[in-house]
């Protein structure tokens, strides 16, 4: 898909007159990077259990939704928020409905971490993000590596014109504070381990860290030092031994996900 650049100010929504989630952004489908299913509109009853949302549809009628997103979701889960779900026909599942995305302060905020990874490898094989564009031999996902063999790298791009492949980690990024996206929003041993594992990799290999800013409004990142100092400072050391970090700004809406350039890195 051609991406163009030329953001459209508009507000996005959810439809209350009918069941689907609707938006008054109009914009050409080859726009998105990704888009989705037709979806359906509700209201954010409650989360529990972590993997478990209730929503209310429009008719009134209480739906169950899984919800894939297993962190705190700081922000992100207000109650009485307009969502909207994606449905599946597969009779193998126990909960048909998926719960995808959230508006909050009429900015659409996803939360299928199960996305981000998948958007980032579309756009790797389109071309769509400069910093990393390449003459790609390989792409491969879920790589094995590290010193003990025990972690996956989110994405290997062996470029054919470079000796030193991009072991690229991917992070889903929702929490925000002002206009400021930041990562994580918890303390996280495993994404530690993950800083310290792409330090390992130098100078044999070119490690970045790309953080999927999964909402419009936050055009700065910074860590999250108030949710785990350590992976903060591990942040820093990263960067300053060489480890390249790419914060990626998505604009999310009912109709799919567009990318929007990087965000203004803000470490202090």
């Amino acid at each position: 898909f051609f991406f163009s650049s030329r953001r459209r100010h508009t507000r996005s929504l959810c439809d209350w007159s009918s069941d689907v989630c609707s938006s008054d952004l109009l914009a050409m489908s080859d726009e998105y990077l990704f888009s989705y299913p037709p979806l359906i509109s509700g209201i954010l009853v409650r989360r529990y259990k972590r993997f478990f949302v209730d929503i209310e549809l429009p008719s009134g009628e209480i739906i169950t939704a899984h919800c894939p997103n297993t962190g705190p979701m700081i922000g992100v889960c207000t109650v009485g928020s307009s969502v909207c779900v994606s449905h599946s026909d597969n009779p193998q599942r126990k909960l048909a409905y998926t719960w995808e995305m959230i508006q909050i302060n009429n900015t659409w905020v996803g939360i299928n971490t199960g996305l981000p990874n998948k958007v980032i490898k579309l756009a790797v094989e389109q071309g769509q993000i400069p910093e990393l564009k390449g003459n790609y031999s390989q792409i491969r996902s879920e790589v094995t590596y590290g010193k003990d063999k025990k972690s996956r790298i989110d994405l290997l791009l062996v470029d054919a014109d470079s000796s030193a492949p991009i072991y690229l980690e991917i992070k889903n990024t929702t929490l925000s504070q002002s206009n400021i996206a930041l990562f994580p929003d918890t303390t996280t041993t495993r994404g530690q381990k993950h800083l310290q594992e792409l330090m390992d990799l130098l100078p044999d290999a070119r490690p970045i860290m790309l953080y999927f800013i999964n909402r419009e409004d936050c055009p700065y990142f910074s860590a999250g030092d108030t949710y785990d100092s350590i992976y903060g400072q591990l942040l820093r050391e990263a960067i300053q031994k060489g480890v390249r970090i790419l914060p990626c700004r998505f604009a999310i809406s009912p109709q799919g996900i567009r990318y929007l350039g990087l965000a203004e890195a803000i470490m202090l």
